[in-house]
């Protein structure tokens, strides 16, 4: 009879009949040994991808040596899972269960073992405030101290290892942790308890983490911590990690010596393990501006060599933001800034945020070709967005995450629940997996879900420590998201990292909202007074909360803008083949575009829906049919269109539009109107001779202006009507005939503000035949809009109008800021130790809420197009092959790839109306975590060579304008 035979007793060293893991192994592993696996593989983490700086941040709030600190954190990373030393974890297989639970010593009430509501992570909370307090711990509340300096030691770690699903539990009363098993009976009786504390004194052994610090941490600091436990976690719960040093079944029987053999072999695993992984660190090696680029600087960029990096040699690292106008490099002078920041930081990369996928893909190759010239070390560069395998310059990186997501092997999938093991194949090796990279180019959503209460929100948060954070577009956000955006600089202000903000169009109070929330961050709570310069730029110390004068520069490209606005009656919708409206909205475009059609020379006209484009594409057909039936004569592009379409057209604008060939001298382009929504204002770097645009808020006028002229084509490369390069032309096309609200069009919906509209409906007819001059008026021009005293003067009764919009504007504001400031999380001064605000959700607030609420309300569709036979293609002409997953085969990473390639964007409503569940998500593609939410919607051929397929009460349609719905 072996000793673990007798049921009298539990033996006195960890029972290896208590598993950790199972999942996709021949034989369980034990829980101690899965536990010694993630203290080891944190102990590299902490070596591989901290800097000293942050080792000594982690130590100093500790009160402990570095080298004392390690060995603690290690400690505490490997008691994660402790709770799963309980009756109701090991009941989740009954086989296993049944080897315990006839021991005598392993009690439990009746029915502890099926609370499943009592998950192990909850149980590592409850055990560790009990453990750690015996152990020396303090259990009361500290009298001062940074962040949660001041939080019970013992129940602060507790709770904090207890986050590692992703999920801060609540406070457990002093009262409760006194009989713990009475509140909890799935924590089981004495047993239990006793085989807890073997684990937790062996692995203590182990370690070395004896010492007992004098405090907790911040919380930012927690944050990092929790995210290095979890990638530590879910590093060393691969499958093939576990295998390769799992011991042969019966051999290990958790002697002391087992235990220090299965450490050593862990030790060596960890390595290995980290490396695969790609994690390191990026070195910003270039000092100067030429060694960065192959062009001398501008004056914008110019100022920033010549003062920035003074400053930050006295001050140190912080914040720099950044507004100058289309065109004027700023993000040049964001990359220069970042790296005179990061090296004075010690960073470890970089993540560069922009607001849509467009514009991070179009972001994605400068930030490629910028570290391969300017930074050392790890350079891994990831691309973070919905359809970044799409992105033909990301080469075999896209390749590599589409294998990744099908994951035929499975040597790298994750040993754990399905929930988890979903969200950690993300974090490792998929859409997550650019938070762990040293690089990353993504969308402006992919960090902010950091800021709100979703399971594992702390992982965008860690995955931005020790990064430069670059902003783009800094005014592109609403409300909602710009007070998001507020509380992540909060905790980067915290975090000590170093963020850059660049905007072409920012208000003076929006201005100094972003430095302020970065400056209370870094604990400088009183509002410092920020004027910013256009073009120009202000820094802003993380150590000092000093706000450097704001220094403005010059520009290489003065010029005045020519406006043109024309009042025009909003007949959009009429039939082309009806006659154009003398006044009306088709005939002033057909006047404005007359010389491109008789001279040549390129207009972009942009629309403010994408119906409306559409629209307009169509009655420019009608109007201008030579130009339409010669080859890109007239482009439409938006976003309604399958992926690999919109893409494609994409790059034929870029071709069409871009900057001119330097090996021939520019010649005046052949006659071109491109008809586009607002998928043009940003980033796309694409030259007009002429702009048109429907009235917009004036941020995105002077946006869409900026495709005027934008580079330098000679006198031999614009048209006759276009030939002065620095007076570009912008008509806009205004529908308010009256400025009061029964003038905005029915079909622009809530797009815009209407008081926003009229307000810049009023300027422009007071300012426009001046011109506006860029860059120096424009700063003004952007304030006063939004002026308060904006309305004085005007006649009474626009006045009282404009008043009540102003009032139902600012209200709507307030709601939106209001509902991030509830939903969302605290800044880390208000959470200190309380990590639980961290994951607080308000009832009724679901996770599907707030991701549809951050990433707006959108879907996404295949279509299938029913051929001749019945099969679905993914192509109209059945060239495309059968839709994959179909037919109940296992996806291969090219058959994801082709249904991503095919799906297109569509608002929400288009594909709730009328779902099918079981139809909607054919099986296949619901295990695939790239393919979950796509709808698949089948067509049919109907008359004029469209496809139409009904959803609900409703048909879509697909032809050559992109997807409509009738």
């Amino acid at each position: 009879m072996t000793k673990y035979q007798d049921d009298s007793r539990v033996c006195a060293c960890p029972d290896p009949r208590l598993w950790g893991k199972e999942h996709g192994l021949d034989h369980a592993y034990p829980v101690m040994c899965h536990m010694l696996d993630v203290a080891a593989v944190f102990g590299v983490l902490w070596d591989v991808l901290l800097s000293d700086a942050t080792r000594q941040r982690f130590a100093e709030q500790l009160a402990l040596g570095v080298t004392d600190c390690r060995a603690v954190l290690s400690f505490w990373a490997g008691l994660h899972d402790l709770g799963k030393i309980t009756p109701v974890f090991q009941a989740q297989v009954t086989s296993l269960f049944d080897k315990v639970r006839a021991n005598a010593a392993y009690l439990f009430a009746p029915g502890a073992e099926r609370d499943r509501g009592f998950r192990h992570e909850m149980a590592t909370h409850w055990s560790l405030a009990t453990l750690l307090a015996e152990e020396g711990y303090s259990t009361a509340r500290g009298g001062s101290g940074v962040g949660g300096a001041t939080a019970p030691l013992a129940h602060w770690v507790g709770q904090l290892l207890g986050g590692h699903h992703g999920t801060f539990g609540v406070k457990v009363s002093p009262v409760k942790l006194r009989a713990p098993s009475h509140y909890q009976p799935g924590l089981g009786e004495d047993g239990w308890a006793g085989q807890r504390r073997l684990h937790f004194e062996e692995l203590r052994r182990v370690t070395g983490g004896a010492a007992v610090p004098g405090g907790a941490l911040s919380a930012d600091m927690a944050v990092v911590l929790t995210g290095l436990v979890v990638t530590a976690d879910w590093l060393a719960s691969q499958i093939g990690a576990i295998k390769s040093i799992q011991p042969a079944v019966g051999t290990w029987q958790g002697s002391p010596a087992d235990v220090d053999a299965h450490w050593r072999r862990a030790g060596a695993a960890a390595l290995g393990l980290v490396a695969q992984a790609q994690l390191g660190r990026a070195t910003y090696e270039a000092q100067h501006f030429g060694e960065m680029f192959p062009f001398a600087p501008n004056p914008l960029q110019g100022d920033l060599v010549e003062h920035l990096p003074g400053l930050v040699a006295e001050h140190g690292p912080g914040l720099a933001l950044v507004t100058a106008p289309t065109g004027d490099g700023k993000t040049e002078a964001a990359l220069y800034a970042a790296s005179v920041l990061g090296r004075a930081a010690g960073a470890r990369g970089m993540y560069v945020a922009l607001p849509t996928m467009a514009t991070a893909d179009a972001m994605y190759g400068r930030v490629r070709r910028f570290a391969e010239v300017a930074l050392g070390g790890e350079r891994a560069l990831t691309l973070l967005h919905s359809m970044a395998w799409l992105n033909p310059l990301y080469g075999q990186a896209a390749t590599e995450a589409a294998a990744a997501a099908v994951n035929q092997g499975r040597a790298g999938e994750i040993s754990a629940d399905e929930a988890t093991a979903i969200v950690a194949d993300a974090w490792l090796r998929g859409s997550g997996r650019g938070f762990l990279a040293p690089l990353s180019v993504g969308t402006i959503d992919q960090v902010l879900r950091g800021v709100l209460p979703l399971r594992y929100n702390v992982l965008p948060l860690f995955g931005l420590h020790e990064k430069v954070f670059i902003v783009d577009e800094a005014h592109a956000y609403g409300p909602w998201m710009h007070k998001l955006l507020l509380t992540l600089l909060e905790w980067l202000g915290a975090l000590r990292s170093p963020v850059v903000l660049l905007s072409a169009t920012l208000t003076g109070s929006t201005a100094a909202s972003l430095v302020n929330a970065y400056r209370r961050g870094a604990g400088f709570l009183d509002p410092a007074a920020v004027t910013p310069r256009y073009p120009g730029w202000v820094y802003v110390s993380a150590g000092t909360g000093e706000v450097s004068a704001p220094r403005a520069t010059g520009s290489d490209r003065p010029r005045i803008l020519d406006v043109t606005v024309r009042r025009v009656t909003w007949d959009v919708t009429f039939a082309p083949v009806m006659p154009a409206l003398s006044g009306g909205r088709r005939q002033a475009l057909r006047e404005e575009l007359q010389p491109v059609v008789d001279e040549g020379g390129t207009a972009l006209v942009c629309c403010t829906t994408v119906a409306e484009a559409q629209a307009t594409y169509r009655d420019l057909h009608a109007a201008f049919p030579h130009l339409a039936r010669r080859e890109g004569g007239i482009r439409l592009l938006h976003s309604r269109y399958p992926a690999n379409v919109r893409q494609r057209i994409t790059a034929d604008c870029e071709s069409a539009y871009g900057k001119p060939r330097t090996d021939q001298p520019p010649t005046v382009r052949p006659a071109s109107i491109l008809v586009a929504t607002q998928v043009v204002e940003q980033s796309l770097d694409l030259d007009f001779d002429l702009i048109i645009s429907d009235l917009a808020p004036l941020a995105q006028l002077l946006q869409r202006a900026g495709r005027g002229r934008r580079h330098s084509r000679g006198p031999g490369g614009r048209p006759s009507w276009a030939r002065t390069e620095d007076r570009p032309r912008l008509v806009v096309l205004d529908p308010f005939l009256r400025p009061q609200r029964a003038d905005k069009p029915v079909s622009w919906g809530s797009v815009y503000d209407v008081s926003l509209l009229i307000r810049t409906s009023l300027l422009l007819a007071e300012r426009a035949a001046a011109g506006i001059v860029v860059p120096g008026g424009v700063q003004e021009l952007v304030d006063a809009v939004y002026a308060p005293d904006f309305v004085d003067g005007l006649d009474a009764a626009v006045k009282r109008e404009l008043e009540s919009l102003d009032v139902e504007r600012q209200a709507s504001q307030m709601a939106e800021t209001d509902l991030a400031a509830v939903v969302g999380i605290s800044g880390p001064g208000d959470v200190q130790g309380q990590l639980h605000l961290i994951s607080r959700r308000l009832e009724g607030v679901t996770e599907e809420l707030l991701t549809t609420r951050l990433g707006a309300d959108t879907g996404r569709v295949l279509c299938a197009y029913t051929q001749s036979d019945g099969f679905l293609s993914v192509s109209p002409d059945g060239s495309g092959g059968a839709v994959p997953g179909l037919d109940g085969r296992a996806l291969s990473r090219d058959d994801v790839a082709d249904v991503v390639a095919h799906t297109a964007p569509v608002p929400g409503t288009w594909v709730r109306e009328g779902g099918e569940v079981d139809k909607d998500h054919p099986v296949r593609w619901k295990k695939v975590s790239t393919l979950r939410d796509v709808v698949l919607l089948p067509m049919t051929r109907a008359a004029g060579g469209r496809w139409v397929g009904r959803r609900g009460d409703r048909t879509i349609v697909v032809s050559e304008v992109g997807l409509e719905r009738l």
